[in-house]
Parts: C-alpha cells; structure tokens; sequence
C-alpha cells in the first residue's frame, strides 16, 4: 500500500493527537527532535518546529535560519518573523540575505503612471541608448529605446544600432518606449524585430514593451499586439512587462520555464487576454501583476475570470498577486477570503482600486491575512479609521494616498487609479 504523505511519520515527536498535528504542538527530541520534524512533509509539522527551535540556543537559530530557504512560503515567513525579533549578528547577516520579494520599484512612488518614464525596470537602472556611447553596463543598467520625433527613427530601426554594439550580447534588460509617431500604431514591429534579434541578444532576461507617457499617448491609447512571439524566442527571459491592453495578446498558449515576473498595466483588460494569461504555464512565475482599469476603456473582466490564479494554484511559486487598478476591488476581497492563496504569497497588492471600509474590514477579519509579509492597499477609498485598525498586524501595510469619491465617476463615486 502506498503511504499517506499526509500522515505524520514514526520519527514526527509531536504531540496533539491531530493529523496534522496542531502549530501549537509540543515537538519532543531536543533540538534533534526539531530537526527531524523540518523533514517533514506536512506543512504545519515544520511550523510547530520552527515554534520550539528558539528554546535551543545558536543550535535553534541555525535551523531558523535554515528553514528560511524552506520549500514552503508560509514555513519561511514564520521563520522570518520569529528571526526579526532577535539581535544576533549571524540572524542580521541572514535576514539582509534575505528576500521574500525584490522588486520594491513596484511600491517606491512608481512613476510608470504618473507622466514620467520609469527610472528603475527589473532592479536595474534605466538608461536611454545613445549611439556616441555605446553600452557600457550592460547587466546593471536596462537601456532604454524610444522613437525620436527629430529624425523620425522608429524603434526597429534603433535596435538595429544597438545590436552592433560590442556588448550586445551581454545585455540583460531593455526597455522599448514610444515606437512610431501615431498612437494607431500597434507593437507587432517592434515584437518582430525583437524575435529577429535572438541569436544576438543571447542574454536578455528583461523587457518592458510600452514606457509611454501621457504626453505621448494615454495608456488606454496604446496599441499591442501578441506578445507571446518574446517569450517562444527568448527563453531565458525573467521579466516581462506591457502597457497598453488594446490588441493586447498572449496566443497561443505556451510554457515557458524562467518567467518570474509579469506585469500588465492597462486602462482596461479584456478577461480574454486574463484568460489567455491563465492558460500559460509558467512554472517559475513569482510575480504577477494585472491592471484591470475602466470599462469605459475596454476592461470587461471580472472576480470570476481571476479564479484560475486565486482558488487554482495556477502559478505554484507565487509571492507577490497584484490585481491592481480595479472597479471590483471589494469583490476581489470577498473571493480572496474563501479562497487559500493566502497561504502561499507573501504580498498582496490591490492598490490603486476601489476597496471601501466594507471591503477592508472583511479582508482584516481574515485570519490569514497575517501570513502576508506585505499589503498594499494605498490608492483605495478608505477611511483614516479603517486604515489605523490595520497598524495592528504584524505585517507591512502601505495605505497611502487615499482618494475621494466622485459623483461623475463608477458606482458610488469611486473609480479605478487608471483609465484613460
């Protein structure tokens, strides 16, 4: 017969009479007994460990520290937070190693919005490719190509000069802005002239398609295409962002083995192109990130088309679920609460949208919501009351910039960050 993994084993010294056994549990052996326990498959065994490994000195640290490279999110947060309470230098060393998500650019005033180009794209330093300087840090830095009004030089024809640089082959993140002079102008040329780029560019890991300003075209303006050629033609790619939702495609369905992180800003997100999202496999995939925007503007989708990535485990590395810029934001939360993603992430953003004290009362009376590391509910439609009621968390709450409501807009006056 075929062992049930979700037994506790003979050597699992934990007492409670429960399978599986409670957090709280009594875990016997010493510090061997805790060691053995974090060999466990049961999730909540390795927690009730990690709960006496304090009691053992440097020995418990070690395993602490340990259990931060755990295969589990929930085990590595609760050794996280056990370590942010102790002062000695090597749980220092470990938690400034430590990162259960990199990518604050995401948080930090992001100007991607805000009628600026984005300074920072995947960790690194934007800079605009000039031909007179050529690259010079091509892993650190992300260079920049945009379309010049002066001469007319459209973004083909600039990475065309970029790939004759000496250090091409090096270059691990770019970022495309404007790329023709109308806005009816879709990206597929720019898509196409990327693919045609592969057997250059052989260590790109990074690509935003689409740091356009307002002044150049309003984001609900800007044409995509199907993007899914990029990642059929570079598969090492880490980080892929778009903005813009119109024509915007991922088809046919496809796997790729290396994407951690993918972001989608729209004014307006068809639940075809979520769909089509939700078909990829991605098993690396940490970071997504969905901009929903207006229905005005060509955002049909709703909480039932997200239920693939919220009740599905259809990304099992996740750490970070962004389901920003919405008009159902309150809807999200009541999804949320029944379903148990929160058990995995680390960060929940839903920012930007149009969560009301309701909503947010029945997100803080979730039990769960103190697995997450952080949440970002800033940009919302909150009272200063109900924003207070969340510093009781032992967990990072950003609640800036709330708005206020406008009769002229959605349901009640409130209205997603980003539309037009």
């Amino acid at each position: 017969m075929t062992e049930n993994q979700n037994q506790p084993r003979d050597y699992d010294a934990v007492l409670g009479g429960q399978s599986p056994p409670p957090v709280d549990g009594v875990v016997l052996g010493g510090i061997e007994g805790v060691k053995r326990c974090l060999s466990n498959p049961v999730t909540q065994v390795r927690v009730a460990a990690l709960s006496e490994a304090l009691k053992y000195g440097d020995a418990g640290l070690d395993v602490l520290i340990q259990a931060l490279q755990d295969k589990s999110r929930l085990v590595q947060r609760f050794a996280y937070r056990l370590l942010k309470q102790q002062v000695e230098p090597q749980v220092k060393q470990a938690l400034q190693a430590y990162k259960s998500w990199n990518l604050e650019e995401r948080f930090n005033q992001y100007q991607g919005y805000q009628g600026y180009h984005v300074p920072q794209f995947a960790n690194r330093q934007v800079i605009e490719f000039d031909v007179n300087v050529g690259i010079v840090e091509p892993v650190n830095n992300a260079y920049a190509l945009r379309f010049e009004y002066e001469n007319h030089e459209n973004l083909p024809s600039k990475l065309s000069r970029l790939l004759q640089e000496p250090n091409a082959d090096k270059l691990e993140a770019l970022v495309f802005g404007l790329w023709a002079e109308t806005s009816q102008t879709d990206s597929s040329s720019i898509v196409q002239a990327l693919v045609d780029a592969k057997q250059r560019l052989t260590n790109l890991k990074a690509v935003f398609i689409g740091d356009i300003t307002s002044e150049d075209s309003e984001i609900s303006w800007i044409q995509q295409s199907d993007i899914s050629p990029i990642l059929q033609a570079y598969h090492k790619l880490e980080f892929l962002q778009v903005r813009g939702g119109d024509r915007l495609q991922f088809s046919p369905p496809i796997r790729h083995n290396n994407l951690k992180a993918l972001i989608v800003e729209t004014g307006g997100l068809s639940r075809d192109t979520v769909a089509q999202i939700c078909n990829m496999n991605l098993p690396a995939l940490e970071h997504l990130e969905l901009w929903f925007g207006s229905e005005d503007y060509g955002g049909d989708c709703w909480v039932e088309d997200l239920n693939p990535i919220i009740f599905a485990e259809k990304f099992p590395k996740l750490n970070y679920l962004g389901l920003r810029n919405s008009q159902f934001t309150d809807e999200i939360v009541s999804v949320i609460i029944g379903s148990p993603i929160l058990d995995y992430i680390s960060v929940l953003d839903l920012s930007m949208g149009t969560l009301i004290d309701a909503g947010a009362e029945e997100l803080l009376n979730f039990s769960a919501i103190n697995n997450l590391d952080i949440l970002n509910i800033s940009e919302n439609f909150l009272s200063q009351e109900m924003i207070e009621k969340f510093s009781d968390l032992d967990v990072r709450v950003l609640a800036n910039n709330q708005k206020a409501e406008d009769e002229d807009s959605y349901i009640d006056g409130r209205y997603c960050s980003v539309s037009e």
